[in-house]
């Protein structure tokens, strides 16, 4: 009798029934071919004791479970009391992840869930209530379950595309970005809104949060990078205790980059952040901040693809020169040693850098590096790639730059007039000729005493080259007349070697009588 009384009583549900219908919806359940992805920011992980109890949200839970997907109210069409769970309850909604590999699977629930994102977006552009805890909780749980996935990345583990440029390949475009994009633009005006606080969404966008999001800048689609560019650069902005966390994390990017795998899609993004930050950087610098040019951003010169974001390094460089006119000798020294020897097109790109750092110099740090300096212009100047030579040339253009070299031309010259006579009578582009008469009339306008003593010199030294090089000869020749004589003497072969250093040779000549003794001994 009492067992049949207590067999009709209600059974209290345990706890794992009672989160039941929502922890199936965020654990890799199936609806329809869709799939739901548990991906979420370690920020939701450290507070899992903070579920989501509001009745609309476990609603939204029974429903994914159920397999129905269908059109929530708008917003318009519930009273102001019951948005906020309405907002709850959308945000559980579209942590639903559809395959977008098959264009024809799922349209429908597509289309629900892409209306129920743009509304998404409506309503956190029109709010005026701060957002509580569970919504930013919810909101980071969505944008993490849509967009921190694993990136196809063919082109950085086929080694045959290796053979040949990776700039000349088609970007990848992710099929998924018509739904990627809106989440994009919801975690933007989330993120830029006055009604989320920093102090409370810091906990759910944190250091874990923000290495996804870096992760994401390898995409190949240029549309997904520069909306990362775009948030990344709000959350360095509004969350100040994530700051130096940040830049640590792209240091350490560029670090894999330069010295492991010199492929990255998101490089330039990154760098265009970098600018605008070390722009507000306050003076004077921190060390860390010039260490981080000295390893990192200088560094950035020397992979092979440094033509793909070149512009946006030479910006920082030319930031951090203009923030302390001291690092002027550090940024020259550091370019000089990244230069690059049979790469043209790079080394064009480093001239134009070059003459931007330059132009913030001053003397006394133009001073201190000026002899490696224009020992590597009067390289660039004799370059038989005419765009080298041209683009070396130009530098007397730049009146800045024109005067730093008048006020050093007592030691500028001399380093630099071989080039330029060598350009004069021998270059074979008739421009580089033109503008290389042009540069020597500088000189002799400026210090007519000093050309002349550089080309007496210049002279000097050719007439001593052109006595080296026929005692050379005259040594080969007595080499060839002796061994002659011995072959016919002795009829066995004697190897004279002509690769023998002309510089032994010319030695041996000077501290020898004659040629004969060089043999005998």
């Amino acid at each position: 009798m009492m067992k049949q009384i207590f067999g009709k009583l209600p059974r209290k549900p345990s706890k794992s029934s009672q989160h039941e219908p929502n922890g199936d919806a965020l654990n890799g359940s199936h609806l329809n071919g869709g799939t739901v992805n548990s991906h979420s920011s370690s920020s939701a992980n450290s507070n899992q004791g903070k579920k989501t109890t509001d009745p609309l949200a476990s609603q939204a839970g029974l429903m994914l479970v159920s397999g129905i997907y269908e059109a929530l109210p708008g917003f318009r069409d519930v009273p102001s009391t019951e948005k906020q769970s309405l907002f709850l309850k959308k945000l559980n909604m579209c942590c639903v992840v559809f395959d977008f590999s098959d264009l024809t699977k799922n349209l429908r629930e597509k289309d629900v869930k892409k209306q129920t994102l743009l509304e998404l977006v409506d309503y956190i552009s029109s709010v005026t209530s701060k957002f509580n805890e569970l919504a930013v909780q919810e909101m980071t749980r969505m944008v993490s379950a849509n967009l921190f996935r694993t990136l196809p990345s063919p082109n950085h583990d086929n080694k045959l595309l290796e053979m040949y440029d990776l700039e000349d390949e088609e970007p990848a475009m992710d099929p998924a970005w018509p739904h990627l994009q809106i989440v994009y633009e919801l975690l933007l005006r989330f993120v830029v809104s006055p009604e989320t606080d920093a102090k409370l969404a810091k906990r759910y966008m944190d250091h874990s949060f923000v290495l996804k999001l870096l992760d994401l800048f390898d995409s190949e689609d240029h549309r997904e990078r520069d909306y990362l560019k775009t948030i990344l650069h709000r959350i360095y902005g509004k969350f100040m205790v994530h700051r130096p966390f940040i830049r640590k994390a792209i240091n350490n990017i560029f670090y894999r980059f330069i010295f492991e795998t010199e492929k990255h899609n998101g490089i330039a993004e990154l760098l265009e952040i970098l600018g605008s930050i070390i722009n507000g950087f306050a003076l004077p610098l921190k060390e860390e901040h010039k260490l981080f040019l000295v390893r990192a951003l200088i560094p950035l010169h020397k992979p092979k693809c440094a033509s793909t974001y070149h512009q946006q390094l030479s910006y920082c460089i030319t930031q951090f020169v203009d923030k302390d006119y001291k690092l002027a000798d550090t940024v020259i020294r550091g370019l000089l040693k990244f230069w690059p020897v049979i790469n043209s097109s790079k080394e064009v790109m480093f001239v134009g850098e070059l003459e931007e750092v330059l132009e913030a110099t001053q003397a006394a740090e133009f001073q201190r590096c000026v002899v490696p300096l224009f020992r590597q212009i009067g390289r660039c100047l004799n370059s038989s790639h005419f765009q080298v030579a041209e683009r070396a040339l130009f530098l007397w253009n730049n009146d800045h730059i024109r005067n730093l070299i008048i006020q050093n031309r007592s030691v500028i010259l001399p380093i630099i007039f071989p080039a330029l006579e060598r350009n004069t009578s021998g270059h074979w582009n008739q421009a580089v000729q033109s503008f290389t008469l042009n540069v020597r009339k500088i000189f002799t306008d400026v210090d007519h005493v000093l050309f002349d003593e550089c080309l007496s010199r210049f002279q000097e030294d050719g007439l001593k080259e052109k006595e080296m090089q026929e005692r050379r000869e005259l040594t080969w020749k007595h080499l060839e007349d002796v061994a002659s004589s011995t072959t016919a003497a002795s009829n066995e072969a004697v190897l004279v070697s002509r690769f023998v250093s002309s510089i032994a040779i010319a030695t041996a000549t000077a501290t020898s009588p004659t040629p004969k003794a060089m043999v005998g001994s």
